[in-house]
C-alpha cells in the first residue's frame, strides 16, 4: 500500500503505575531517521524500540516523544546519591565544630541540590517496560493509519494526473504524425531557394540523403512510444499494493527525459505547448511522489 512519509499520531495509555503520552510525527527523508525524546530512565530502551519503528516505516525523518506521569511515586526511578550527600553533610558538620557552633541538618535542603538526584534506568526485564512497548505499538498504529490515509489521497491525485498525461500524449502522437515528412519538405524547399541564385550544381541523390537524415532526427515516434509505455506502467503501479515511491519517482524521471527530448526535436508551436503542459503536470506528480514512502 502506498503510504505518505508525512504522518502524525498520538496515544495515551494509563495503567496502575503511570500515564504514558506518546506523540509521533514524521516528514520526508531519503533514509529512515528516528529521533527520540524520552525520559532519561527510558533511554536504554531506544535500540529495541527503534527496531519496533523500523518494522512499520522504511523512509522518512521520524520524531518520537514520550511523557510519563507516575501515579505510584515508589515506582519513580529516582534515587539520592547518598554517599555524596553524607560527604557534604560531614564537611558542614566539621566546619560547624571548628567554629564551635551546633549543627542541625535540614535534610529538606537537599531537594534543591540537583546534582544529588539521579534518574535510574528501566530494565528491559521490568514488567513496566512491556507496558511502554504496548504504548509505543499503539502510537505507531495511529501514526501509520494517518500515513496510509494520506498515501491513498496522494494516490488518487496521482491517478488523475497520470490519466491527464496519457490524454496529452495521445494528442502529441496525433500532432506529431507526419512531422518528419513535413520537415523534410520544408528543408528541401529552403535548400532549393538557397541554391537557386548561385545555380550551383549539386548531387541530387546526396542532397536527398542528407535531408532525409536531418528530417529523421526530428522524428519523435520513439519518444512517443516510450512515453506511452511509462504512463501505462505508472497507471499499473497506482493499483499495485506493493509498489514504493522510489519506483514511481524513477519512472517520472524517465518521462521527463523523453518529453524534453520530444520538445527539442519537434520544433512545432502546438507540440511545444503540449510539451510545456506535460512537463508542468509531471513536476506536480514528482512533488506528490516525493511524499510517498
Amino acid at each position: 500500500m502506498l503510504k505518505s512519509m508525512t504522518g502524525y499520531g498520538t496515544y495515551r495509555l494509563q495503567d496502575e503505575a503511570c500515564i504514558q503520552e506518546w506523540e509521533i510525527k514524521s516528514v520526508n527523508g531519503k533514509q529512515l531517521s528516528v529521533r527520540w525524546r524520552l525520559p532519561a530512565f527510558l533511554r536504554s530502551c531506544e535500540p529495541a524500540w527503534e527496531s519496533q519503528v523500523r518494522r512499520v516505516a522504511e523512509r522518512g525523518r521520524i520524531d518520537v516523544s514520550l511523557q510519563v506521569t507516575f501515579l505510584r511515586p515508589e515506582l519513580m526511578p529516582v534515587r539520592l546519591d547518598r554517599g555524596q550527600a553524607k560527604a557534604m553533610l560531614g564537611e558542614i558538620r566539621a566546619l560547624a565544630e571548628e567554629q564551635g557552633d551546633a549543627m542541625e541538618a535540614d535534610y529538606s535542603r537537599l531537594l534543591n541540590v540537583p546534582s544529588l538526584w539521579q534518574e535510574g534506568t528501566l530494565s528491559g526485564q521490568d514488567a513496566q517496560s512491556d507496558s511502554f512497548r504496548q504504548g509505543l505499538d499503539m502510537a505507531l498504529k495511529e501514526w501509520d493509519g494517518f500515513r496510509q490515509r494520506e498515501g491513498q489521497d496522494l494516490a488518487r491525485d496521482l491517478r488523475g494526473r497520470v490519466g491527464q498525461l496519457g490524454q496529452w500524449i495521445l494528442q502529441l502522437e496525433e500532432q506529431t504524425q507526419g512531422l518528419a515528412e513535413e520537415r523534410f519538405k520544408v528543408l528541401r524547399e529552403r535548400v532549393a531557394r538557397l541554391l537557386a541564385p548561385e545555380e550551383a550544381e549539386v548531387d541530387e541523390q546526396r542532397l536527398l540523403q542528407e535531408l532525409a537524415v536531418l528530417a529523421d532526427r526530428l522524428d519523435v515516434s520513439e519518444e512517443i512510444t516510450r512515453l506511452k509505455t511509462h504512463v501505462q506502467t505508472l497507471e499499473e503501479y497506482m493499483h499495485n499494493q506493493e509498489v514504493k515511491g522510489r519506483k514511481l519517482d524513477f519512472l517520472l524521471q524517465e518521462c521527463f527525459r523523453e518529453i524534453n527530448t520530444l520538445g527539442n526535436k519537434a520544433q512545432n508551436t502546438q507540440v511545444s505547448q503540449l510539451v510545456v503542459d506535460c512537463k508542468a503536470e509531471l513536476e506536480k506528480c514528482r512533488e506528490q511522489v516525493q511524499n510517498l514512502e
